[in-house]
């Protein structure tokens, strides 16, 4: 009877060894993947970084990031309020919105 509940406990410690065994190589296979995956990102594309590399054209779709101030900083335009209406705070400006502007530089 002994020798039988040794063999039991060390069947059950064996498993468990397995098991926990399977579970780090799982976590390390899973942070590898992650790993390889974010270091082929382009990084450029991030977080909208992109859009402050838009042409300054006459019908302006505000980007990620941008306010009122860096758009007109950077299209030489500091009368957008005026020639936008719609705009009626000009601290509520969001991504996707639509404005006029006269772009003086390129």
């Amino acid at each position: 009877m002994a020798s039988s509940s040794k063999t039991m406990k060390l069947a059950v410690m064996v498993a468990d060894m397995a098991s926990w065994y399977c579970a780090i190589v799982l976590l390390g296979l899973i942070l590898f993947a992650s790993i390889r995956e974010n270091s082929l990102v382009d990084h450029d594309h991030i977080g909208g970084n992109h859009f402050f590399h838009r042409p300054c054209d006459e019908i302006y779709v505000v980007g990620e990031g941008e306010t009122l101030h860096t758009i007109s900083d950077k299209c030489g335009d500091p009368y957008i309020v005026e020639r936008n209406p719609h705009i009626h705070d000009p601290d509520d400006v969001f991504p996707g919105l639509v404005i006029k502007i006269i772009p003086s530089k390129p």
